[in-house]
């Protein structure tokens, strides 16, 4: 079954008992039981829930897992899977990350007797320094957020092999449309569904897919125990967003190369980051990896300031200046006061989160709606 297709029927099948297409939403919180211990497979919806479980088994499809859990935002995703760990084990991740997985990692887990190393995960070498026989996991996000820096998965995977590392990958940015890094021997993957997958900005929800039994069946523990799921209205809306995932993921990228090129050219910009760019450092791992570059575009200005940087965002049309990212409208945001605040600033501009950097979430509007909007807000 090809990606497209999946995004329709991966999982999926009619009600059985009305031959609806779509999964009804299951809008109750127990099951009636004819004896004690006798039900239909659910017995509360904290524990299960079938419109839950229709999302479940569309997200293992997509990233080709056998294994989908939901939870209540990307967040309480990674803090399930970081809670397979035990005070004393070490994770490697990336200095260049989402904030608010920073802000979790050092202020919720530091504290309970779990290390964190932020290195630059572009060079290997830099993660293979940092093992040592506490290391237990690997935390790998690409593109990274918001230096859209690009990380091996086949060499990372190879390397948390080789030393009995679990290996989490969020794929939030690139969504299973772009790349699926089971394939590379991910043994976790994590996905912020409020973004791309449900691709409307309506919804907060997180994901996890795995392949092995053992794991899913501690995550699923984890899950039910620390209740942290969605509800069925918002696994509805997610499910029916990722119906269309690979067409808006196919306009997002289309657009994504033509701002990306169009900032490249101007002359009150100074760096833009996007792989697509052949002088990307990692421009080949991208091609190798990734089926498309995605929307998602960092550039600092050559007025290197925040008050620059606030004058452009307040310029803006169909940019929203906006927390989140993925919808089918074009954002913009300052990461060094929004999306990053929690991290300190001088990690911050050593990884070249500046005060100047505007990340964008390109959408689907018309593309030259979006370049005159971008070159009006510039000037």
């Amino acid at each position: 079954m090809k990606f497209a297709t999946k995004t329709i029927h991966g999982g999926q099948k009619p009600d059985p008992s009305t031959g609806a297409i779509m999964p009804p939403i299951y809008q109750t919180s127990t099951y009636v039981q004819s004896a004690p211990g006798e039900h239909q497979g659910y017995e509360y919806s904290r524990s299960q829930n079938p419109t839950r479980d229709a999302l479940q088994k569309n997200l293992a499809a997509l990233e080709n897992g056998q294994h989908g859990l939901c939870f209540a935002s990307g967040l309480a995703a990674i803090d399930a899977v970081i809670k397979l760990l035990q005070p004393g084990d070490e994770v490697i991740s990336s200095d260049d990350l989402y904030g608010g997985s920073y802000r979790l990692f050092k202020k919720i887990f530091e504290p309970l007797g779990i290390k964190f190393h932020f290195v630059a995960m572009q060079n290997i070498s830099k993660v293979e320094e940092m093992i040592n026989p506490n290391t237990k996991m690997i935390w790998v996000e690409t593109p990274t957020n918001p230096m859209m820096n690009i990380i091996d998965l086949k060499v990372m995977g190879q390397l948390a092999r080789k030393n009995g590392l679990l290996m989490a990958v969020d794929n939030t940015f690139a969504t299973p449309f772009l790349q699926q890094p089971l394939k590379y021997h991910a043994d976790i993957v994590v996905h912020s569904a409020t973004k791309y997958l449900g691709g409307h900005s309506d919804v907060i929800m997180g994901a996890v897919v795995v392949n092995d039994d053992d794991l899913a069946e501690r995550l699923a523990f984890i899950q039910n125990a620390c209740g942290a799921v969605p509800g069925p209205q918002d696994c509805f809306l997610v499910l029916r967003g990722i119906k269309t995932l690979a067409l808006r993921m196919e306009r997002h990228c289309d657009n994504g190369k033509q701002v990306a090129q169009f900032l490249k050219q101007h002359p009150r910009v100074d760096k833009v980051y996007w792989p697509g760019f052949q002088e990307h450092p990692n421009h080949a791992v991208a091609n190798a990896q990734m089926r498309d570059y995605g929307g998602m575009i960092s550039f600092s200005l050559k007025d290197n300031t925040q008050e620059a940087a606030t004058k452009v965002l307040q310029q803006f049309r169909f940019f929203a200046l906006a927390e989140s990212l993925g919808g089918v409208e074009s954002l913009a945001g300052h990461p060094a006061s929004m999306t990053h605040a929690s991290i300190p600033e001088e990690q911050r501009e050593k990884v070249g989160i500046v005060n100047s950097l505007i990340r964008l979430s390109v959408g689907i509007e018309d593309i030259e709606d979006l370049l005159d909007d971008l070159d009006s807000a510039l000037k």
